[in-house]
């Protein structure tokens, strides 16, 4: 028989059991939040119809897709949870309350080239509100409340949420005469990366005098408080009406967010941030880490005018974020921002002697049912190799049982961590491990 070598396929996270438990409790505390404020589990399958998937076809997107076919059918991986959503949306729209707060939790698939933190496979962590025909602005403001209570959850003290909305660059841009936007943007949005020379230089090579490029840059540049923000583009005294429709909801979701109650010093207005160029039409949102920005934004997203238009007529406008967490982890733990500690998920081990596995399996069953975190060992072994793999599973508490403790119902318990013993009673047990 020939012996294959076992590897994973590159671009494919792939954990330790103390990495997963970590990464778990993440994902418990982000679905948490997610629940906790009124987003309703969704669950779509991993494997869509290319027809449905690819809809909007063309870009980026149909070269890294995973597209394959069984039979007759031609399916592919999902990309993002996104699509699918538009297509469930549309699919069960009369099944559904709109408006409709959804959040999923799931892996999506994309065939990029694998690199250090880019992962093939990942976990994104999305929530989204969609409307019937309109949304108010006050779902814009909820969001930056459920992203500063999330990463609150998960042990972050500094981090800004950003703000901006598209309509804003977008009106500023056609008061200088330029009426195609998105080079515009694109080019922007690359500022941090390759400075503010090489940004002149591709806005002259896209047709942006220097003049218009240096008022671009000047713009990007504004500084100063929400409010002084906020007071400083009104100073502008642009006309544009698009530019001052995103002024004005720029404005109405600061204060909606003060309505709910969040931290003024985790937030911000930035105005070079535009994301998804094709996509957002309003307000939009990046979160960075203070004292970690070469990581880059941990959560994204905004306001987008239309979901579904290629599955139905309906207009379907909507605001979400998302939260890449396999990249965000990894991340988290290459700059030792966070570290997984070897843990057991139970509090105690029995270790019963060679003839008391049948009593050690039944005081595992009493002690389940009422409610603690208890294993038992039940291989044949010396006492010393069971007490080396209590040690090794970190498990905290461990009891010996033999005919002695089966009679009396009376056992020894010892820390692991301190070498203690002391004898308790089933009641005792219960009492101190009960979760």
């Amino acid at each position: 028989m020939t012996i294959v070598k076992p590897s994973t396929l590159p671009g494919f996270m792939e954990l330790l059991p103390k990495d997963q438990i970590l990464f778990n409790e993440m994902k418990d505390i982000i679905r948490k939040n997610f629940e906790k404020h009124g987003f309703l589990p969704i669950d779509t399958p991993v494997i869509e119809k290319s027809e449905v998937l690819l809809a909007k076809g063309g870009g980026e997107t149909e070269k890294q897709i995973y597209r394959f076919s069984k039979g007759d059918t031609d399916m592919s991986l999902r990309f993002d949870l996104t699509v699918p959503l538009a297509r469930y949306t549309v699919e069960h729209m009369n099944d559904l309350s709109f408006p409709f707060k959804r959040y999923q939790i799931g892996k999506v698939y994309r065939g990029e080239k694998a690199q250090k933190g880019r992962f093939r496979e990942f976990y994104q962590c999305d929530i989204d509100t969609i409307g019937m025909g309109e949304l108010s602005l006050v779902n814009d403001a909820e969001f930056p409340v459920v992203i500063f209570h999330t990463f609150k959850d998960l042990g972050f003290t500094d981090f800004t949420i950003h703000l901006n909305n598209r309509k804003i660059l977008k009106g500023f841009f056609s008061s200088l005469g330029i009426e195609d936007s998105m080079n515009v943007l694109r080019t922007v949005d690359k500022l941090d990366k390759i400075g503010e020379e090489s940004v002149l230089e591709e806005l002259g090579e896209n047709g942006i005098g220097r003049d218009s490029g240096e008022k671009i840059l000047e713009f990007i540049k504004i500084k100063g408080t929400v409010d002084e923000i906020l007071e400083q583009l009104r100073a502008l005294k642009i006309e544009d009406e698009i530019f001052q429709e995103g002024l004005d909801e720029l404005t109405q979701v600061v204060g909606y967010m003060r309505d709910f109650g969040i931290d003024e010093d985790c937030f911000d207005i930035d105005l070079k941030i535009a994301r998804g160029l094709d996509y957002y039409t309003g307000t939009v949102y990046e979160t960075t880490l203070d004292n970690y920005p070469k990581i880059g934004s941990v959560c994204s997203g905004g306001r987008y005018e239309d979901l579904a238009s290629y599955y139905t007529d309906k207009a379907l406008p909507g605001v979400g974020i998302s939260i890449g967490l396999s990249r965000l982890f990894y991340q988290l733990n290459e700059a030792k921002i966070i570290s997984s500690e070897e843990k057991s998920l139970v509090d105690l081990l029995i270790i019963p002697m060679d003839d008391c596995i049948h009593d050690g399996i039944k005081l595992l069953s009493e002690l389940r049912e009422k409610g603690v975190r208890v294993s038992v060992y039940t291989e044949f072994a010396k006492l010393k190799k069971k007490f080396k793999y209590a040690d090794q599973t970190k498990v905290d508490y461990v009891i010996v049982l033999g005919e002695e403790e089966i009679k009396t119902r009376k056992y020894s318990l010892k820390d692991m961590k301190t070498g203690d013993q002391e004898e308790v009673t089933f009641d005792e047990l219960v009492e101190r491990f009960k979760k």
